[in-house]
């Protein structure tokens, strides 16, 4: 008896090789020398983002054996999501707005304290097309943060609402590399 075909109620499931990722998909290397950094100075990560909703978490996790460091993360887009899961104050929202480099290192301790990770990863800001809380398109705010460290840098990047996410993506790569290799230099 031979199978039946496939009707649009019930398409057939793809083909694996169909689901390949593409040949230029390669990993990042700044992912992997963020990786090697983390595990070489013994420390995870988790990651709260908020315009990159949840790329820089997946650059990371792109890395063969980044589970040994990578704890997961919390893709905050939401106002709701950044007070009730990562525990950003009203108040903090209310007068920085969620495009602050005060909220993005909040969100940076607030998924280190609900993950358990060394190392906490915030992003957050305005990818466009349009402005947001008075901020233009562009306006990015990268935090890092560990037990006795906390670092926020402001960006400005240009370009489209792709190319603007995967600037902070390399922002915030960057800034998790020099936070681990700062403190590893230091003992």
């Amino acid at each position: 008896m031979t199978a039946p075909e496939p009707t649009p109620q019930h398409p057939r499931a793809p083909d694996p090789t169909e689901l390949d990722a593409p040949e230029d998909g390669a990993v990042d290397p700044l992912a992997v020398r963020a990786i090697t950094a983390l595990k070489e100075a013994g420390a995870s990560v988790a990651t709260a983002e908020s315009l990159t909703g949840g790329l820089v978490c997946a650059a990371l996790t792109s890395v063969p054996g980044a589970s040994a460091v990578v704890f997961g993360g919390v893709a905050s887009y939401s106002t709701e999501l950044k007070t009730s899961v990562l525990g950003v104050p009203r108040d903090v929202i209310e007068e920085h707005g969620t495009v602050a480099g005060e909220t993005a290192l909040l969100m940076a301790d607030g998924v280190r304290r609900l993950t358990g990770a060394d190392v906490g990863v915030a992003t957050t800001g305005v990818a466009g097309p349009d402005p947001s809380e008075g901020k233009p398109v562009g306006t990015v705010f990268v935090a890092v943060t560990r037990e006795s460290r906390r670092r926020v840098l402001a960006f400005t990047f240009y370009g489209s609402r792709d190319q603007i996410r995967r600037q902070t993506v390399e922002g915030a790569l960057n800034l998790v590399l020099e936070m681990v290799s700062d403190d590893d230099a230091r003992a």
